[in-house]
């Protein structure tokens, strides 16, 4: 029988701190489902949105998260694309309106229309959350709930990110940033069949890059990393996933002729600077890559099921949310977090 209340996390006010509470379990409404969540992923977005960083900002209180992996326990009226004791991830995004041009072609996370997890709707830091019954994902037996969290948005968002660089043997990736995303993105482009250049200034995530395959890593602190990686021959495809402005200027110096900068993290003070001259001659593109669809989750759960990739992350309660948010502001995390209930 499904519990009349629940703890949840709530955003009071935009950079407040956080606050657990009791509240009662919310009831699927048309097209709805309820599910008991087992774990939920911190990721730096969740952050971001509760301090107010970007321009568009959520309406407070809220309940935060995205990353969420729970059993089905209700349906509401005329949701049928999932049962009752199945296991589903609930991820970014939320809804879409399924009839415009983005949606019908492949790409519902561009639509105008969407609603966003731990965001535009309550998230997943609850023991219990509503979703769009067709917007949830199965999780294949294959993958535990543990991994399934980080991979429903660093794993997706990632995978994505290497999917649209178009990286193809024998092409070179430079990966600036080995932390929650970095070590699947890292992962996905070795899949790829590229050459892995890894990124960082810990020196924690340098020796995590070298463990999960890298061919070569490069320390930031050490100097310039856009020449560093050229003196290693350059790169075809860079991906930016560290948080400062600088990683994605350094991330286009990286670059060979022809290389593609693939935009992934967000950066509060976001902007970066160009050359255009060296954009034009040197036939150089800026791509900006945000999360991935439904199929690209099911296929980010397939590829880790069949064993192709490693989480790596730590396991915390939904009491430690102030300290888990300061651990990741901070980069003391080896990778990524999840929340179990």
């Amino acid at each position: 029988m499904t519990a009349t209340t629940m703890r949840a996390v709530v955003v009071p006010e935009l950079g407040a701190k956080l606050e657990v509470r009791e509240m009662p379990v919310p009831t699927p409404g048309p097209g709805q489902v309820l599910v008991r969540m087992e774990t939920s992923g911190v990721c730096h977005t969740d952050i971001h949105a509760a301090h107010g960083d970007w321009a568009a900002k959520p309406s407070t209180p809220y309940i935060p998260g995205h990353e969420g992996i729970g059993i089905v326990e209700a349906l509401g009226p005329g949701a049928d694309s999932h049962r009752i004791g199945e296991r589903v991830a609930i991820a970014w995004l939320g809804s879409a309106c399924g009839t415009c041009s983005y949606c019908l072609s492949g790409w519902e996370t561009l639509c105008t229309k969407q609603r966003n997890s731990g965001f535009s709707l309550d998230g997943t830091y609850a023991e219990y959350a509503v979703a769009d019954d067709r917007y949830v994902v199965s999780v294949p037996d294959g993958v535990t709930s543990f991994d399934a969290a980080p991979l429903t948005c660093a794993g997706l968002t990632t995978f994505k990110a290497v999917k649209v660089s178009r990286l193809r043997p024998p092409e070179t990736a430079v990966i600036f940033g080995i932390g929650g995303l970095g070590h699947l993105a890292l992962q996905y482009a070795k899949i790829a069949g590229g050459r892995v250049i890894a990124v960082d200034i810990e020196d924690s995530k340098l020796a995590l890059a070298a463990r999960l395959g890298a061919d070569e890593v490069v320390d930031g602190r050490a100097g310039d990393a856009a020449k560093a990686t050229r003196r290693l021959g350059g790169a075809d495809v860079a991906i930016a996933l560290a948080t400062s402005p600088r990683a994605f200027e350094q991330a286009y110096g990286s670059l060979r002729r022809g290389g593609r900068l693939v935009c992934v993290a967000l950066p509060a003070d976001g902007t970066m600077s160009v050359p255009i001259f060296d954009t034009v001659i040197s036939g150089k593109s800026i791509i900006g890559s945000i999360v991935g669809t439904r199929q690209d989750l099911a296929d980010v759960f397939a590829l880790h099921a069949a064993g192709r990739t490693e989480v790596v992350a730590e396991s915390r309660s939904l009491d430690e949310v102030n300290e888990c948010f300061d651990e990741v502001a901070g980069g003391r995390v080896p990778a990524r977090l999840v929340f179990e209930f």
